[in-house]
């Protein structure tokens, strides 16, 4: 039970890579708010694993692109479940799967706009916290895409690498205050977002990577709670690629 008392927000948690970090951090003992956008009964389902499995969970929906909706979601963390210890920033904006020629000005600014508020205002709400309590551990979910940039991604590697700059600014400055901001890169992961892509895709993936398969999201969670543990305590700032060595940096 690493995590013991600990309290974790993870928003963007009823499904794929933030349900698999939810339950992986509760099974280490943290109590944790799940959060989702619209798919209420997904975000139930996760909260429910967590607690059939001795944990505590609660669920609250936010569009964490919306500073009021943030605010009272992270007040209603506080009042239930007590201050938030480790803050997991994985949820993001829609991907606009097209070339940068073909890409429409609202296009660009949904995916980049809404990605980098969404972290924003999450982290304008939690931080203050942190600081007075000389305590936190940040990690923000970015992508392999914001270091090697793939065909008709221009806008989710700009809006990655955006978010990409700004944890490693909070690891910066929040530092001094015992606060630690850190970046998890997954490559190519089975979830509900990638569904669309057809099986080819994945196994030209896999081939190409060292370990011959493609991620799952228990493997980006993994990773995660490697890093949220107080075995972790001296790495700040760095961008962990989580892609079996596709990307090595």
């Amino acid at each position: 039970m690493t995590l013991k008392n600990q309290v974790a927000l993870v928003t963007g948690a009823s499904r794929g890579i933030g349900a698999a970090t939810a339950k992986l951090l509760a099974k280490h003992g943290a109590a944790v708010t799940v959060n989702y956008m619209q798919n209420k009964e997904a975000a139930e389902a996760v909260a429910q694993s967590i607690t059939s499995d001795g944990g505590r969970a609660i669920i609250v929906q936010a569009d964490v692109r919306l500073d009021d909706q943030v605010q009272s979601m992270v007040t209603r963390t506080v009042d239930e479940l007590g201050p938030i210890d480790l803050l997991i920033l994985n949820a993001g904006a829609r991907v606009p799967m097209k070339p940068f020629v073909e890409l429409t000005t609202e296009e660009f600014e949904g995916k980049v706009m809404g990605e980098l508020f969404g972290f924003f205002h999450t982290l304008k709400a939690v931080v203050p916290s942190m600081i007075e309590r000389r305590k936190g551990c940040i990690i923000g979910i970015s992508s392999g895409l914001s270091r090697r940039p793939g065909h008709a991604f221009s806008a989710h590697t700009t809006a990655k690498s955006a978010v990409d700059g700004l944890m490693k600014s909070l690891a910066l400055e929040l530092g001094q205050y015992g606060i630690r901001a850190n970046t998890i890169a997954p490559g190519l992961t089975i979830t509900d977002a990638t569904s669309f892509l057809p099986k080819e895709r994945f196994d030209a993936a896999a081939m190409h990577t060292p370990l011959r398969r493609v991620a799952e999201p228990e493997d980006i969670a993994g990773a995660v709670l490697s890093i949220v543990s107080d075995d972790a305590r001296f790495i700040t700032g760095a961008y962990i690629p989580v892609s079996g060595g596709d990307l090595m940096l």
